[in-house]
């Protein structure tokens, strides 16, 4: 329609509140509320704190505590009193759906949801012998008088909005099936006894709404039809409308101005969209024009709901005044809850040992780590270590030619030392020959007194300085094996770094090895991925038991339904235990592709491992070199200083071993000389002129003038 008219609406009144023993104060701004929505927020707040008191004190029907309420009943007027704080909390919400009944018949129509949760929750948890405005049958009609009135608030919102021609007609027959439901219970004997004279008026209202809506619905299936291009159903539509809304006009009389001049305003419309029709119809389309009873019926499309209410939701209540006085029970009842927070935590966390038990079994048979599996680009760099190595040698060029200078110097002085003692055991070797040959020569005579003393010593301290020699030998053999077998990797550290690079061995992958490497660096991942997350929402369900405390809640929460509660606090955690069990259960197929990719990355794990070894060896080597150059710099130095100690007493040596050797020389010369004189002169000869007669023994050709003679 071209505008949206509207119909009057049902509203509630508002109970009137007499005796409660409870502050004068609270109960005067709670039953004395303004009508508005600040209204509503009072007695929301108010039934909240009703609520909370009634848990902890003993005051509902036939309790210790409970005390006299009285209520004006809404039809008859009259007084009603109870002694149960209960009442009290039903002639609240019974005012918070009037008063929202009252503001959504407003212009703004607004709150009927409201009113219909209000009254539904009313229905469903308190006794409905409290009052006759509070009985089973009226709750039941006011929930579909609030239902209706607000679908008809959500048709003309539709209409407005020009929706599509069906979902119009379907909101629009929904509104006519709630009041259908109202009217229904408007007949009824009872129901109709109870409310009086109002049922008449609240009757009639409803039937004429009936109508009116059903037209409403069939001018939109016709207008659906008229879109679709089926003439003769839109004749048919229109035709059902246009008798529906006569249906609403005669039911009308008596109604307000305003609701005549909707249906003046509704019959234009639906008149002329109907004498436009079907004389198209006529004399255009010419279309068979089908039985009402034949086409599709509506459908009605429920659109609104009661808005539940929930009496301790702190959002609405505002802080529990009553919030330190927890009974006995409540504490009993929060430690049972706690016992089922941990009983949840621990079959979860059966669940999570026993996989993680099996997933670190796996990941040690396979000895994978994700750190090191690929490795690769360690071999695109020089390692920090050598890089130190490097550096440092790079401020000292030196170094090479001061080690090969020093153990220079070393071997010059080691072959000094070792020419003087050479020299030195010569000379004793020799004297002793000369010796030997003057022992034989003489005989069995002995040494005569006096022969030099030095020799011996000589001889005692040259054994002394050749055994030092020997060892000292042998360790400067191996401090030389040690230099030729750094000094080549010294000079490698002390070059440029792209010789050193060059020198480190680095592995040569095919792309099929890469694949295979990356197929498992990825697999991997996902192993990590699953455990980080595995711990993330184990961490998520212990925080979250740890701060689950619904100790308020079961405070106001009867102890018939405290199973309830638990169950439905427990749902709370179903989310995340869902989330766990899939992360669970995934794990048997991240396990069997790692087994899988592991197969095909053996081999390349062996080529891995070993340039690997060799590369960790090349390192090893090299900084070993480095750090063996100081203590090759200071035994050199140390096998300096000891050779050239030993060159100055074996230099000394030689001189003494001179002079012994020339003194004993000349001992056995006297000898010589002594022995001689001991010999007989020698006979006189004829006719030679006389000469000295040489010894028998040094006769010519005697063995005795051949030993003198080279004496």
């Amino acid at each position: 329609m071209e505008a949206v008219p509207r119909m009057p609406m049902i509203w509630l009144d508002l109970k009137e509140a007499g005796e409660f023993a409870f502050n004068a104060a609270v109960k005067k701004s709670a039953v004395s509320v303004p009508r508005d929505f600040e209204g509503c927020s009072t007695l929301r707040k108010y039934l909240g704190q009703l609520h909370f008191l009634q848990s902890r004190i003993p005051m509902g029907n036939g309790q210790d505590a409970a005390v006299p309420v009285t209520w004006t009943e809404i039809f008859s007027g009259k007084a009603v009193t109870h002694e149960d704080i209960k009442y009290e909390q039903a002639c609240v919400l019974y005012n918070l759906g009037a008063l929202h009944s009252m503001l959504g018949a407003m212009d703004k129509r607004v709150s009927e949801e409201c009113a219909a949760g209000a009254f539904t929750y009313l229905r469903d948890h308190f006794p409905h012998s409290y009052s006759v405005d509070m009985s089973h049958q009226i709750l039941s009609l006011n929930i579909n008088l609030m239902l209706g009135q607000a679908q008809e608030c959500l048709l003309e919102k539709s209409m407005l909005d020009n929706r599509k021609s069906f979902l119009v007609a379907r909101i629009s027959a929904q509104v006519v099936d709630y009041y259908k439901e109202a009217c229904r219970a408007l007949e009824n004997s009872e129901t109709a006894s109870l409310l009086g004279k109002i049922q008449k008026d609240w009757k009639k209202l409803v039937q004429m709404k009936i109508y009116y809506f059903a037209a409403v619905a069939h001018l939109h299936m016709g207008k659906q039809a008229e879109e679709q291009q089926k003439f003769g159903e839109r004749v048919i539509y229109f035709q059902s409308a246009l008798d529906k809304l006569n249906e609403a006009i005669k039911l009308a009389k008596g109604q307000p101005e305003t609701v005549q001049e909707a249906l003046r305003f509704t019959m234009d419309v639906i008149g002329g969209k109907y004498n436009s029709a079907k004389k198209d119809n006529d004399f255009i389309y010419h279309e068979a024009v089908p039985a009402l009873d034949t086409l599709q019926s509506v459908k009605g499309a429920p659109l609104v709901k009661a808005l539940p209410v929930n009496p301790t939701d702190p959002a609405v209540t505002g802080p529990d005044i009553f919030a330190k006085l927890v009974p006995m029970a409540a504490h009993e009842a929060s430690s049972l809850y706690s016992e089922e927070k941990a009983k949840l935590l621990r079959d979860v966390m059966a669940k999570i040992e026993a996989k993680n038990e099996v997933l670190d079994q796996f990941m040690d048979s396979m000895q994978l780590d994700p750190e090191t599996v690929d490795n690769l680009d360690m071999y695109n760099h020089i390692p920090p270590v050598l890089m130190e190595k490097c550096a440092a040698l790079s401020v000292r060029p030196d170094t090479v030619r001061n080690l090969v200078q020093s153990m220079q110097v070393l071997s010059g002085v080691f072959t000094d030392v070792e020419a003087s003692l050479k020299e030195i055991r010569d000379l004793l070797e020799e004297d002793e020959a000369q010796e030997q040959k003057l022992q034989e020569l003489l005989g069995r005579v002995p040494p005569a007194p006096g022969s030099p003393p030095g020799l011996a010593e000589v001889s005692k301290e040259c054994s002394k300085y050749l055994e030092l020699h020997e060892k000292a030998s042998f360790t400067n053999t191996e401090l030389h094996r040690a230099m030729n077998l750094h000094l080549g990797n010294l000079r490698l550290l002390g070059g440029p770094l792209e010789q050193v690079r060059a020198a480190l061995p680095t592995p040569s992958l095919s792309e099929d090895d890469k694949q295979v490497l990356q197929n498992l660096k990825r697999i991997l991942a996902k192993v990590q991925e699953m455990r980080d997350q595995r711990m993330s929402l184990e961490q998520q369900l212990r925080e979250m038991i740890q701060k689950d405390d619904i100790t308020t809640s079961l405070v106001t929460t009867d102890r018939s339904e405290m199973k309830k509660l638990f169950e439905e606090q427990l749902k709370k955690y179903d989310q995340l235990k869902v989330y766990l069990e899939q992360n669970l259960a995934a794990q048997e197929n991240v396990l069997k592709a790692l087994t899988d990719a592991n197969v095909k990355y053996a081999a390349v794990r062996k080529a891995l491992a070993e340039v690997e070894h060799k590369w960790n060896t090349t390192v090893q080597t090299l900084v070993a070199s480095y750090e063996a150059y100081e203590d090759l710099m200071k035994k050199s130095q140390e096998g300096k200083d000891f050779y050239t100690d030993l060159e100055g007493k074996a230099a000394k040596l030689l001189e003494r071993a001179r002079a012994a050797c020339q003194a004993s020389e000349a001992h056995r010369q006297q000898l010589l000389e002594r022995e001689l004189k001991k010999q007989p002169p020698p006979r006189p000869t004829a006719p030679k002129p006389p000469l000295q007669k040489k010894p028998p023994e040094l006769e010519a050709g005697g063995p005795e003038a051949a030993e003198l003679g080279s004496l």
